[in-house]
């Protein structure tokens, strides 16, 4: 028994060890279609790339990994990421000895903005049956997830949730939007909330829950977010920031620091960004290709700009990358091609962007954890506490060797 609560005390520092690094990464949900059709990834000098997550790990610098999940994903560009695909791939990123944050979308196909459409599964749902509905998913996709080795580390409840989630059917003539100039539909969107917050905290009460807006460029109202979600239980705040639509450098600086005045002790992740490598779309609401050009070159000095204004702030917990893996050398696995990725587009080559996070300094390592003393140097033991021979060929993933972390590749 003693030895028991002693690994289990050493389990949970090793845990809390991981969660206490900021995360550098990115939102790989596209990876595992990448990786069936046969797609080639090349590092700079040109040699294929064998194991993207490695990779991302040993040279990106990644410690983390976001991916999506939607309830039943239209199969469109992009919306083919259900239950099972995200538990193969959430299992990966555990074994790889990443971060994992679980980006729950609550709808069938992008939930963003201007979209937020309830799954057609639940549309004819009351309100009060709705949120019910929210937590039992909720609850049976995080029961999944750590049955299959892949409990989240992140998690977050709605995406990019700025007006409000689960709106009604598609095409309703009277969504259930939240506006912060009207008290309309916002106890609603904190009874749902709510729900799935509960779900969390009960399945996975180690997981931090984000709430993620992109309302970055408008200060007022994503002050107004947050102040109108203020009795929510959840530990994060997220924002997405494309240059595109949410405006300079000077403009995320002033939301950053607004934020961490006036919602102190929140931290805040940036969970996703990207720039264009490129062609420029000509809808963006601000074009900063005078800036950054829309190039390779382009592309690396946007993230090296904003590595820099960030890398100094202590309430800026992470930084993570939208679609990476974006790689259109000779496939069509993803159409139309989004133009974001950190991959040659002509050449299927890593280019210089997919290194910048490097220069966050934020480690990659965890601190060793303290050694059980009567157990013999060829035991490890998994995360979940699972004892096992550390003579036989283990399943790749991150262990705990006497007084240090043991990673499997």
């Amino acid at each position: 028994m003693k030895t028991r609560t002693f690994l289990t005390g050493c389990l949970l520092a090793f845990a809390a060890a991981l969660q206490a690094q900021n995360l550098v990464g990115g939102d790989l949900s596209m990876l595992p279609k990448y990786e069936a059709a046969s797609v080639n990834y090349y590092d700079m000098q040109g040699n294929r790339i064998g194991e993207m997550l490695p990779f991302l790990r040993d040279e990106a610098g990644f410690n983390a990994v976001r991916v999506r999940l939607f309830v039943n994903p239209t199969g469109a560009t992009g919306v083919v990421q259900d239950l099972d695909y995200v538990k193969t791939l959430a299992r990966r990123v555990k074994e790889a000895g990443m971060q994992l944050m679980l980006d729950f979308h609550y709808s069938d196909t992008w939930a963003d903005p201007s979209n937020q459409w309830t799954p057609d599964a639940w549309k004819t749902l009351s309100d009060d049956a709705l949120a019910q509905q929210v937590y039992d998913y909720t609850r049976d996709c995080l029961q999944q997830l750590k049955a299959a080795g892949a409990t989240p580390d992140y998690v977050q409840t709605g995406n990019e949730i700025s007006y409000g989630m689960l709106w009604g059917p598609k095409g309703t003539g009277s969504p259930k939007k939240c506006y912060t100039n009207n008290d309309a539909n916002w106890s609603r969107f904190r009874t749902l909330l709510g729900k799935a917050i509960e779900a969390c905290r009960e399945e996975c009460p180690a997981a931090k829950v984000i709430i993620h807006t992109e309302r970055t460029a408008n200060w007022s109202a994503t002050k107004g977010i947050y102040e109108r979600l203020a009795s929510v239980d959840y530990d994060i705040i997220g924002l997405s920031y494309y240059p595109e639509w949410h405006n300079n450098l000077s403009t995320l600086k002033t939301t950053l620091q607004n934020l961490k005045t006036t919602f102190a002790g929140k931290p805040v992740m940036i969970v996703e960004t990207g720039y264009y490598n490129n062609w420029y779309p000509q809808n963006a609401s601000y074009n900063f290709t005078s800036t950054w050009p829309a190039s390779a070159a382009g592309q690396k000095k946007f993230l090296d700009d904003l590595v820099a204004l960030i890398k100094d702030m202590d309430h800026i917990k992470g930084l993570l990358y939208w679609f990476p893996e974006e790689n259109p050398y000779n496939n069509r696995v993803y159409e139309p091609w989004y133009n974001h990725g950190l991959f040659d587009p002509s050449t299927g080559k890593a280019v210089e962007a997919l290194f910048s996070m490097k220069d966050l300094g934020w480690s990659s390592g965890v601190d060793a954890v303290a050694a059980t003393p009567d157990e013999p140097s060829t035991v490890l033991h998994t995360l979940d506490g699972r004892r096992v021979n550390a003579s036989r060929q283990l399943p790749r993933g991150v262990y705990v060797q006497g007084s240090r972390k043991v990673i499997v590749r």
